[in-house]
Order: C-alpha cells, then sequence, then structure tokens
C-alpha cells in the first residue's frame, strides 16, 4: 500500500479528497489553530476553494501571488488586485480584505493600554501595522491636550513627505480646531528603514519654528520603518 506526501495530499482537487488528519478544518479542531501554517489558516477562513483547486491551493496562490512573500503580502492586495486571483471573486476578495483589517486592528488594540505620549516607543508600536505597510509615505498627525491625552488624529498628507508640499499653516489649523497644546507627527518610509532624510530634517524644522510661534510645541516626529522607528525626540534632534 502507497501513500501520498503531504504535498501531494495538498494538490488534491477537493479538501474531502484530503486525508481527514491533514484537513485544515479537522486539524484545527484537535491540536487548535497555532498548529496551522499560514496557508491552512487562510484555507480555513476561506472555506471553499475554486473549480478544481482546493482551499489549501487556493490559499497558496493567494499567498504567493506575483512574487509576494507569504501572508505579510495580504496587507498590500486591495479587494481590486485580489480579484484579479484566479478564483476570486467579490465575496472571498472581502473576506480577505476584512482578515487583514482585522490583524491589524488585533496588533493595534494590543498595545492600546501601554500608549503613552511621552514614551515614543509606545507610540511607534501603536500604529506600526497602520503605517508599515503603506506603499507611499504617509504622514499622520497626532493632536495632544495639556494632559497630553489625544484630542485627535489626521492624515496630513500622502505620498512624499516635502518641506515644500506640507505647509505648517494648515497642519496648525487643524490642530488649533482641536485646541491642541501640543502635537506629535508619524510618518513612514516605504522601503522599511526609518533613517531621516534631508527633506525630514527640513520639514520637521519648518514645523517645529510655526509651532513655537503659536504656542504649539511639537513634541517628536517618528519615522516608521519595518518593524522598527527612529524618533527625532530619543535622537536628541528636537
Amino acid at each position: 500500500m502507497s501513500y501520498e506526501s503531504k504535498d501531494e495530499m495538498k494538490q488534491s482537487n477537493t479538501i474531502k479528497e484530503i486525508p481527514e488528519t491533514e484537513r485544515p478544518y479537522e486539524k484545527c479542531e484537535r491540536k487548535g489553530a497555532h498548529a496551522l501554517s499560514d496557508e491552512e489558516l487562510l484555507a480555513v477562513l476561506l472555506r471553499t476553494g475554486t473549480q478544481g483547486e482546493n482551499a489549501l491551493l487556493l490559499a497558496r496562490r493567494i499567498l504567493y501571488h506575483a512574487g509576494e512573500t507569504g501572508i505579510l503580502s495580504l496587507h498590500q492586495f486591495s479587494r481590486e488586485r485580489l480579484m484579479k486571483v484566479k478564483g476570486i471573486g467579490k465575496v472571498k476578495a472581502i473576506q480577505i480584505s476584512c482578515i487583514s483589517e482585522l490583524a491589524k486592528r488585533l496588533s493595534k488594540a494590543s498595545y492600546q493600554e501601554a500608549l503613552c505620549f511621552s514614551e515614543p516607543e509606545t507610540i511607534a508600536r501603536y500604529y506600526m501595522e497602520d503605517m508599515r505597510h503603506e506603499k507611499q509615505e504617509l504622514m499622520k498627525l497626532l493632536m495632544l491636550n495639556t494632559k497630553a491625552k489625544l484630542v485627535g488624529e489626521t492624515n496630513v498628507s500622502k505620498g512624499t513627505v516635502n518641506a515644500s508640499l506640507i505647509t505648517p499653516r494648515e497642519l496648525f489649523i487643524e490642530a488649533l480646531q482641536k485646541n491642541a497644546v501640543s502635537i506629535v507627527i508619524l510618518h513612514n518610509h516605504p522601503s522599511g528603514d526609518p533613517a531621516p532624510s534631508r527633506e525630514d530634517m527640513l520639514t520637521t524644522k519648518r514645523i517645529l519654528d510655526a509651532g513655537a510661534l503659536i504656542g504649539i510645541e511639537l513634541l517628536d516626529h517618528i519615522i516608521i520603518g519595518n518593524n522598527c522607528y527612529v524618533s527625532f525626540r530619543e535622537e536628541g534632534i528636537l
């Protein structure tokens, strides 16, 4: 009697053709979700595959579509891009988009209690999942009251964070409307390297100087990289 390898079993057209011990749903039931691979987890959530392809194979194609590198690729997919993958219709595209958003929110919520605006590391961790997957540079403005509590946040710009494009006037109008007494700015580097550029330094100085004139303090400028960050406050630049 011959036995199929695990990879061969995953080539089966339907989940029912895979031995029960290797089916993702049953495996999760027996061993828990932690025992499942990324492909198996996604397959359980997708529930069904497509014609001639089981959910495991479909999950694998999604995770490694067009040279993508696995589970992190889910953050890069828009609903429109997902629907270009063979076998992904509107329903599955919405499911996957919601999975990605849920992952971001879980990560953010896990750092919420530790968030302190006088500690750059907690700010960076809290906003990391929101910003590190962005394909373009995104600048976010955080506005604080006299007790250093957040009274508002907004996206200031998307695209190149350039000193000539970001006007302190627009930024501080927003802060004044919220009666903020201090602000923190964050932006991401899509390259993953958070080292400040010359434009980052110029932008920070313009905002710092403008804030000093109207009485709103720039507490920090934090640059988000790929699971790393640079704080101008920690580096002694502010």
